[in-house]
């Protein structure tokens, strides 16, 4: 790869090592004592603080859910999506593992079948049955890829692009947390359940597939919703060509021009 290419890809890594140790980790650790409104506040700050970081290197998806959104809207080529998935899926399981290392440190912490992993039935905290929580992954990974296909400029982060997804985060774990424990991401369901092992197991397929469906409508209804993105180039092609009465006259400076709105 090329070296932008794999500071993307370790950026990917990177982040999604992080928001699984830190976000997840507030579910695991500090649970009791910060609440649900807490975790979600933790998953929220944690995006938006990567939104900034990494933002402008690989576009912080840290999801492959919105890996798969950016790949829909033509935003991504099919190689960087799965160069993608590959890196989040192993920084999903190396974040989980540092944290499973420090969860052992503390004693009398249960981590079978926990580990704030998601579920439904007796593992939801409002046991919510199957259908319901399929349902409830797409729609809360929906509005996610939606907001952040939307304020999004082409793959990059960039201004206060981070605050919104940071918000919208916050708000779908404040949702879903009683509801299946809130996934959105695969990435951070896989490595968490890999370590939690049992039910956490044999439930995962649910919460690798629906927030994945969420994230392809979520690009579908953004193409209806938003005009496509055209790439803003400087407007040499118009420069080159001699406007009527410009014979003899010298053409803008070289870099000069306005974007293509």
């Amino acid at each position: 790869m090329e070296t932008t290419e794999t500071r993307s890809v370790v950026s990917e890594f990177l982040g999604t090592l992080l928001l699984v140790f830190f976000a997840v980790g507030s579910a695991v650790l500090a649970g009791e004592y910060i609440g649900t409104f807490g975790i979600a506040l933790t998953f929220g700050f944690t995006m938006l603080a990567l939104a900034y970081a990494l933002g402008p290197v690989s576009g912080s998806h840290i999801n492959p859910a919105v890996t798969l959104g950016m790949l829909l809207a033509h935003r991504i080529t099919v190689r960087t999506a799965v160069e993608y998935w590959i890196a989040q899926m192993l920084g999903g399981v190396i974040g989980a593992a540092l944290l499973f290392l420090l969860a052992k440190q503390v004693p009398g912490l249960k981590t079978s079948e926990a580990f704030g992993t998601n579920g439904w039935g007796d593992r939801s905290a409002v046991h919510i049955n199957l259908g319901g929580a399929f349902l409830a992954e797409v729609v809360l990974t929906f509005l996610l890829v939606f907001v952040v296909l939307a304020v999004t400029h082409k793959v990059a982060v960039i201004g206060f692009d981070g605050l919104p997804i940071g918000l919208a985060l916050a708000t779908v774990h404040l949702i879903g947390i009683p509801l299946t424990g809130t996934s959105v991401n695969p990435a951070r369901s896989f490595g968490p359940a890999l370590f939690a092992g049992g039910a956490a197991l044999t439930q995962l397929w649910l919460f690798l597939l629906a927030p994945l469906i969420g994230g392809a409508l979520a690009a579908v209804v953004h193409q209806l919703t938003h005009p496509p993105q055209e790439p803003k180039v400087v407007a040499d092609e118009r420069a080159a060509e001699p406007s009527p009465g410009a014979a003899g006259r010298e053409g803008p400076a070289s870099g000069e021009g306005h974007a293509i709105p």
